[in-house]
């Protein structure tokens, strides 16, 4: 699991009691590291280790620019200062969470000590007047699962707005003639977001992909790792051009700097190396590289987020949404030539050829089954937003390429909203719940969610804390 660093800055306010608030920062530090979770304190700025003054903000806003957070976790241990808290939020620009223990019963005197609950209505005001978003975790104990479940989520809101705000892709020559549906505005990816593009001519990838055969080693080492893990029904030497493939695009991503690929799967590398990409895309998304087929920019953003929305621990698959099942009012065929990862498919891929071309380097495999979260970032006028919703594995009949028949509450509804746009054909599949950490991430990335399931509440009330 991908580790996200957050910036623990545990808050008070003078009028309540400065020792309880110290006791409470400490239980939840302690809660953190049972928890596993990397989180830079302010320990060293103050006695108490707490943040209720500018003088202090400053210092820890350059501890936490230092340390480089992905987040920020503001514990309200007594009512907290609300103002300083939103100043430092302000200066950060980085996704927010706020959350207070559980106050406890008056004592016999009917003193309470922390009013944090107050506190968090204040807080979450004024972070609002700052113009700040911010994830808020429900007025829970420590000890409360949804203090557990809280915390792993906002890790991986975390880690999805870092991912999306560092997003350099590789662009391996441009988008096939025939597909339209793939243009996108590198400009305006650049201006909205900050996400860059990588673009290379085919011949350079042509180039390294001789150089790494020519070379020998890494190559050898690919093939091995093919016939271990896959059956494979092409021929030695078309083989060598899959594991060279594979090893020249991900050279290319580390010289350039980028965390995701789109190539322009067909034609013009059929024509120079004799194979369809499918298979070296295949092993770059096992190894939690994403590679997206027809140039598709808007599939690589989407992949690196649904990725980032599970902590990295889980591949996901680029999809075409294709035909209708035909048996089930609300079933779908999701499938591509084949560039799923080894770990989505519930049999032994085999490397062969695709379904509408000549060329040897697909991949058939059908996935595996259970509960998906299905997702497309995509614009167009300037306007973008993100699909996404749930899905489940279904039976149904046999094709070629990577392949599942999924099914969802509503197929004419999804059908209409990916017709009427801004979306394609085009989606990623992930086989994990990651929907309420899209959702929530949406607001610090400044893209519209767009459920295509009327589940919003639901999704709400997830992450209130509700079960």
């Amino acid at each position: 699991m991908k580790k996200v660093k957050l910036g623990f800055a545990p808050t008070r306010r003078s009028i309540f009691s400065a020792p309880d608030a110290i006791k409470y920062a400490n239980l939840t530090r302690k809660k953190l590291e049972e928890l596993g979770v990397e989180f830079v304190d302010i320990t060293d700025i103050n006695e108490e280790g707490l943040l209720y003054n500018d003088e202090d903000m400053q210092k820890v806003y350059e501890k936490f620019t230092k340390e480089k957070v992905d987040g920020l976790f503001f514990p309200h241990c007594n009512f907290g200062t609300e103002y300083v808290l939103a100043r430092l939020a302000r200066m950060m620009n980085l996704p927010v969470l706020i959350w207070g223990p559980r106050d406890e019963r008056p004592d016999e005197n009917g003193i309470r000590l922390r009013d944090s609950q107050c506190g968090l209505f204040a807080t979450g005001k004024v972070l609002r007047r700052f113009q700040v978003p911010f994830t808020y975790m429900n007025n829970c104990r420590l000890e409360d699962s949804e203090f557990t479940r809280g915390i792993y989520d906002f890790l991986a809101v975390c880690n999805v707005v870092k991912v999306f705000k560092h997003t350099r892709i590789l662009q391996i020559a441009p988008r096939p003639f025939d597909f339209w549906s793939t243009m996108c505005n590198e400009g305006e990816l650049l201006e909205k977001f900050n996400i860059q593009l990588s673009p290379i001519p085919m011949p350079e990838l042509t180039k390294e992909v001789k150089k790494v055969k020519e070379e020998g080693s890494e190559a050898a080492k690919v093939v091995a790792y093919i016939k271990e893990n896959m059956n494979v029904k092409i021929k030695e030497n078309e083989l060598l051009n899959v594991a060279a493939l594979k090893v020249a695009m991900k050279q290319l991503a580390e010289r350039y700097g980028c965390n995701a690929i789109a190539i322009q799967c067909w034609n013009a590398l059929q024509g120079e190396i004799g194979i369809m990409p499918c298979a070296a895309n295949s092993l770059l998304n096992e190894e939690g590289i994403p590679v997206v087929c027809e140039t598709d920019i808007h599939g690589a953003i989407t992949a690196l987020m649904v990725e980032a929305a599970a902590l990295d621990d889980t591949r996901s698959f680029f999809a075409d949404w294709t035909v209708r099942h035909p048996d089930n009012e609300n079933g779908e065929l999701l499938q591509h030539c084949g560039p799923w990862p080894i770990s989505v498919a519930k049999e032994k891929p085999t490397i062969g050829y695709p379904l509408a071309f000549e060329h040897p380097g697909a991949v058939e495999a059908e996935a595996k089954q259970g509960n998906m979260t299905l997702c497309r970032f995509d614009g167009d006028n300037g306007e973008y937003s993100l699909l996404l919703g749930r899905a489940k594995g279904v039976d149904g009949p046999h094709t070629k390429g990577t392949f599942v028949w999924v099914e969802v509450e509503n197929l004419k509804r999804l059908e209409a909203k990916i017709v009427e746009g801004p979306y394609i054909h085009h989606c990623v599949g992930i086989h994990k719940d990651v929907v309420p950490v899209l959702y929530e991430a949406c607001k610090y990335i400044k893209v519209k969610p767009d459920l295509y399931d009327p589940i919003e509440e639901e999704v709400k009330a997830y992450l209130r804390g509700e079960n």
